[in-house]
């Protein structure tokens, strides 16, 4: 049973990371069509409404919801041995996951309003945040005790410093390549 529990809740985390990776990308297009001229502005947000609604209600709220539950479920094999300093530090990042979805949650609630608090370069920064808690938790939950917490620091240190980097030059090109 364990085995099949350990199953699902690792789909139920690729469902949950696969939609707030997705909202982030709705709510960047949407955050551009509200600069977009009438009517071509109320169409588009009134897809990306209904897209945005259906993916955070019908699937990453559950994911997440469903991940809670069957997390604790996995823990009573992990706790009979004793709880390890990785899997204190992995909560602790699973803690920070949380706090992010809430804010994504913020966000869906200002956007259905029609309040826009961030722009797009914002929102694709703050989408790079569930890449950095996704790394640091798979190579906590894989490596365990063998991660140097130092390195793994630093590694995390290094790879904000990419997809910064990345985004930024994404920008640059944008800026310079023809608008539709």
């Amino acid at each position: 049973m364990y085995l099949y529990l350990k199953a699902l809740h690792i789909i139920f985390i690729v469902t949950w990371f696969s939609g707030m990776f997705y909202i982030v990308r709705l709510f960047i297009y949407n955050t551009e069509a509200n600069n977009k001229p009438e009517p071509e502005k109320s169409i588009l947000q009134r897809q990306f409404a209904i897209m945005i609604k259906r993916l955070w209600l019908g699937i990453t709220w559950p994911s997440a919801v469903i991940t809670l539950i069957l997390g604790p479920t996995l823990w009573y094999q992990l706790l009979h041995f004793g709880l390890d300093s990785w899997l204190t530090v992995k909560l602790c990042f699973v803690g920070g996951l949380y706090a992010y979805h809430f804010t994504l949650h913020a966000i869906y609630k200002q956007e259905a309003k029609g309040i826009f608090k961030y722009t797009s370069t914002q929102l694709r920064i703050w989408n790079e945040v569930a890449t950095i808690f996704l790394i640091a938790i798979v190579m906590l939950a894989v490596v365990k005790q063998t991660l140097s917490f130092a390195w793994g620091l630093l590694g995390l240190a290094l790879l904000m410093i990419l997809l910064m980097s990345a985004i930024k030059i994404y920008k640059m090109v944008r800026s310079k390549a023809p608008q539709n």
